[in-house]
C-alpha cells in the first residue's frame, strides 16, 4: 500500500510539473519574446482580426490573388491533405480540373506552365503561400478586374517582388509569397 501512495504522489507531482507549470512557463516566455507568433500571427485591420499569416484563405473573386487549393477548405481543425497517391486517377482528374480552372480564370494561354502549388493541395490544406510565378500569372486578371492603369499594374508587380520571401534559413524551401499579405497590400494600391 505504501508503494501505491508513493506512485500517486509521483504521478501528481509530474502531472502538475509537466501538465501545468511547464506549459505556463513556456507560454510566458513565448508571450514575452514572440507575442505575435505566440498568439497565432493574427493580422488585423482597423482593430478587427481578418486572418492569420499562417493559414491560407479561400479567394475566388477576380479582384484578389487566389490561394493554393485546399483539401479541407482551409479549416484548421481537421487539417490534412487528400492523401491521394500519384498513381490515383482521382488526383490526376483533380489536377487537370484545377489546371483548366486556373487557365480559364486567369485567361492564360493553354500552353502556360502552371506552378505546381496551384494544382496540388498542400499536405496540411492550410498553406498560405504561393510562388512569385503563380502570383505573376494572376496580375493581368486582377489589373483588368480592378481597372488598373499601367502604373498601378507596375506597382502591383513591384508589390509581389517586395513581399517575396526567400528560402527559410537561406536553404529550406523556395521563394514564396503570403497571399493574405499580398491581397492586403493590393487594397492599398491607388
Amino acid at each position: 500500500m505504501k508503494t501505491f501512495f508513493i506512485s500517486i504522489k509521483i504521478f501528481l507531482f509530474f502531472t502538475i510539473l509537466t501538465g501545468i507549470l511547464y506549459p505556463l512557463f513556456i507560454t510566458g516566455i513565448a508571450q514575452i519574446l514572440f507575442p505575435a507568433k505566440a498568439n497565432g500571427s493574427i493580422i488585423s485591420r482597423n482593430n478587427k482580426a481578418i486572418g492569420s499569416a499562417l493559414i491560407g484563405q479561400q479567394s475566388d473573386t477576380a479582384i484578389y490573388f487566389s490561394s493554393r487549393p485546399s483539401a479541407v477548405s482551409y479549416n484548421p481543425l481537421p487539417s490534412g491533405g487528400s492523401n491521394f497517391g500519384l498513381s490515383n486517377s482521382k488526383l490526376k482528374d483533380l489536377v487537370n480540373q484545377r489546371k483548366k480552372q486556373f487557365i480559364a480564370f486567369n485567361r492564360l494561354d493553354s500552353f502556360t506552365v502552371i506552378p505546381s502549388e496551384m494544382l496540388f493541395a498542400s499536405a496540411s490544406g492550410l498553406d498560405p503561400h504561393i510562388s512569385p510565378d503563380a502570383a505573376f500569372l494572376q496580375v493581368n486578371r486582377i489589373a483588368k478586374a480592378r481597372h488598373f492603369t499601367d502604373i498601378q499594374k507596375r506597382k502591383l508587380e513591384q508589390c509581389i517582388r517586395d513581399l517575396t520571401e526567400g528560402p527559410q534559413f537561406l536553404c529550406l524551401g523556395e521563394e514564396r509569397i503570403n497571399v493574405l499579405l499580398l491581397n492586403l497590400n493590393l487594397d492599398q494600391i491607388k
